[in-house]
């Protein structure tokens, strides 16, 4: 488990242009997931490429501190698998 934003931000750069669920936290008990790639790293958030046959818009970030408080999961795991 990363326990620092700069470990968090090296470990997301080695993985540019890989498939990635996110889960985040919706409400007391709701979470949703969404399917992308990720995109880019800048020093305070990460930029995904959202799935268009699943949402809405084309992309969203999210922040490196989002990762650290677990507001947000990453992975890439499940991602490959679906």
């Amino acid at each position: 488990m990363p326990t620092s934003l700069a470990d968090i931000k090296d470990r997301l750069d080695h993985r540019i242009g890989e498939e990635l669920m996110v889960i985040s936290q919706a409400g007391r008990k709701k979470t949703t997931e969404r399917h992308g790639t990720l995109k880019e790293t800048y020093p305070a958030v990460f930029v995904v490429d959202l799935d268009q046959d699943e949402n809405s818009f084309e992309r969203v970030s999210y922040s490196y501190t989002d990762i650290l408080t677990k507001n947000i999961q990453v992975d890439f795991d499940k991602a490959a698998n679906e």
